[in-house]
């Protein structure tokens, strides 16, 4: 017959059974439960005296966090996980790349709870004494655990140059070097910022800073980052920055496309790529005070993150691998 825990009640008639000076075996019998049960019981509470109220409390909190250990294994994984998430890294690419550097195997789920269980109430309240708060190291640095909403429709309107569309099937893909994905990332107060090239096939990474928001100052550096290495395709939003595009088919070999009004999901790994970029430069950063050197900085760091969708390879391993069998 399985076990089953005291109940208030039962803590009750064992302290009424001590106060009347009746043995164990007698409240044992009494309860229908094992003598030896009852002197746990005791031995874990009867100090000073024996009180039904707090056995009780201890019994559940200690019932509540049975057979809980530190999450992640050991100590050396989480020292690995903390120092990837102040990297730069997310949970899926910790969780990725884990089983190369570690042979060791943890679920993003499992580093997740390990970030919100250093905060009480799961991210609700405080940080936990002697505890880290990990929780700005995550791309969206959400305090807490949330629901994603819904996001309403916007009017598609028609693109500014050739639609994307009319670009090559083989683009979706993702099964060649040289198909860019381009966007602007604004400085604060709409100043002038950074341009974005991302390759669809290993996702590398080209950022470069423009001196103002034309669409000449854009289409020279574009120009410049695709001189020398495999273009194809590039498809851009309808910003008034990219519409030097008859320039930049003029002086590379890449073919531009336009994504409709709205739909940044037919930029996405564009998209994705940004959002990256923003947990280094947030939004409100001024771009005129950042130097070349940090935006190389960053560049490097995205280039070599492992992707999940590159087997946790990186951009770089992988693009750099491609460029070598073209040859």
């Amino acid at each position: 017959m399985p076990y089953k825990q005291l109940s208030i009640e039962e803590r009750e008639v064992i302290q009424a059974g001590l106060w009347a000076g009746q043995s164990l075996r007698a409240i044992a019998g009494h309860l229908g439960r094992s003598p030896a049960s009852l002197s746990r019981e005791l031995q874990r509470n009867h100090p000073p005296r024996y009180s039904p109220r707090l056995a009780h409390e201890r019994a559940l909190a200690k019932r509540s966090c049975r057979g809980r250990i530190e999450r992640l294994k050991n100590e050396t994984i989480r020292a690995y996980v903390v120092a990837k998430l102040r990297g730069g890294w997310s949970p899926e690419q910790i969780s990725g790349r884990i089983r190369q550097d570690l042979k060791e195997h943890i679920s993003y789920e499992a580093i997740y709870q390990y970030v919100y269980a250093q905060v009480h109430r799961s991210g609700y309240g405080s940080v936990k004494p002697g505890r880290e708060d990990l929780r700005p190291y995550l791309k969206r640095r959400h305090k807490r655990r949330v629901n994603l909403g819904h996001r309403t429709a916007q009017r598609v309107l028609k693109p500014k140059g050739p639609c994307i569309e009319d670009r090559p099937i083989i683009v979706e893909r993702r099964s060649r070097l040289g198909d860019w994905e381009g966007d602007s990332i604004e400085s604060c107060r709409h100043l002038p910022g950074v341009n974005s090239l991302v390759d669809r096939k290993s996702g590398l990474l080209l950022l470069t800073k423009v001196q103002n928001r034309t669409a000449a100052a854009t289409a020279a550096v574009v120009i410049q980052r695709l001189a020398g290495i495999p273009s194809r395709t590039l498809t851009m939003d309808n910003g008034s920055e990219n519409q030097g595009w008859q320039e930049i088919q003029a002086q590379s070999s890449a073919r531009c496309f336009f994504a409709h009004s709205y739909s940044s999901w037919e930029r996405g790994t564009n998209e994705n790529t940004n959002g990256l970029v923003r947990w280094y430069f947030p939004k409100g950063t001024n771009f005129r005070t950042i130097p070349d050197e940090a935006i190389a900085a960053v560049e490097y760091a995205l280039n070599t993150r492992p992707r999940k969708r590159l087997g946790w390879s990186t951009p770089l391993e992988v693009f750099t691998h491609s460029v070598a069998l073209q040859c």
